[in-house]
């Protein structure tokens, strides 16, 4: 995700720092923005070369790494956190990048699951410059960014989030901090409800999957998708929802779900998840 926002960062025209600790998965993600960056200008640029080349190069040079964030922190205008669905480790990374970032720098996480809240916690002083910004896998093709806004996010940090979205080339819709936002509100129960369904007995995941697509127009089923997405990565949001909200039943666990988890089975990541790949 981090590369993939750095990517459209760099070819919309924004000096973007790509940050993270090892220099090895750094030198491996600008080798691949690289490539996706030329296959970009290929398909936007495939009549005229010069343009191409030009749209890649200075791309390119919009694009820095570092495994020390401070350099390009001192002049942030935002940060955008994609780390691991940890609330520990991403408070710790923010509370960090709040002695070092300008008063001006906004915060924003790239979560999906954790309450933006939450993670501002850790920067008391900036809770009105502190909002999310939720991109879609992968980053370069998904055209929706979510903006979400906390009690605390003043109207200004908003207002240029959704600026930012726009001059990524993204549409952007707002969100209030709840859980899952808009999209995985929506989505991720209905793909639980997929799974219980499965779990009565009262349908197969492939007839599911035809339904949803050809009855409901959904590009892909329910179980493709969780399948894509992650079958730890799901139960993970599951599992913390039914903790944050146990009165709600539409984030009640999967005995179904669980158990592909606990063998390993995590979808297209493993090579098994509800279908084998």
């Amino acid at each position: 995700m981090g590369a993939g926002i750095a990517q459209v960062g760099a070819q919309t025209g924004h000096k973007v720092t790509l940050v993270d600790l090892s220099q090895e998965v750094l030198d491996k993600s600008q080798a691949r923005i690289n490539e996706s960056i030329k296959r970009v200008a290929k398909k936007k640029f495939k009549d005229d070369t010069a343009a191409g080349e030009k749209f890649v190069g200075e791309a390119i040079a919009n694009l820095n790494i570092a495994t020390n964030p401070d350099v390009a922190l001192s002049t942030a205008d935002l940060v955008v956190e994609a780390v691991t669905e940890n609330l520990g480790l991403k408070k710790k990374l923010f509370s960090g990048y709040d002695a070092v970032a300008p008063a001006k720098t906004i915060f924003a996480s790239n979560t999906s699951s954790l309450a933006i809240g939450d993670i501002a916690a850790a920067t008391p002083n900036r809770l009105d410059r502190f909002g999310g910004l939720h991109f879609f896998n992968p980053v370069p093709v998904m055209k929706l960014l979510e903006v979400v806004r906390t009690p605390e996010t003043s109207d200004e940090t908003f207002q240029s989030m959704m600026d930012w979205g726009k001059a990524m080339a993204k549409v952007c819709v707002a969100a209030k901090d709840t859980p899952g936002f808009i999209v995985n509100r929506l989505l991720v129960p209905n793909l639980m409800e997929s799974i219980r369904l499965v779990e009565r007995g009262d349908a197969t995941p492939e007839d599911v999957d035809i339904a949803m697509k050809l009855g409901a127009g959904h590009p892909m089923g329910p179980f493709e998708l969780a399948d894509y997405v992650g079958l730890d990565t799901t139960k993970f949001i599951i599992d913390g929802w039914a903790e944050s909200y146990p009165n709600e039943t539409l984030f009640k666990p999967s005995p179904l779900l669980n158990k592909l988890v606990s063998e390993g089975k995590f979808g297209r990541k493993s090579g098994e998840g509800f279908y084998k790949y």
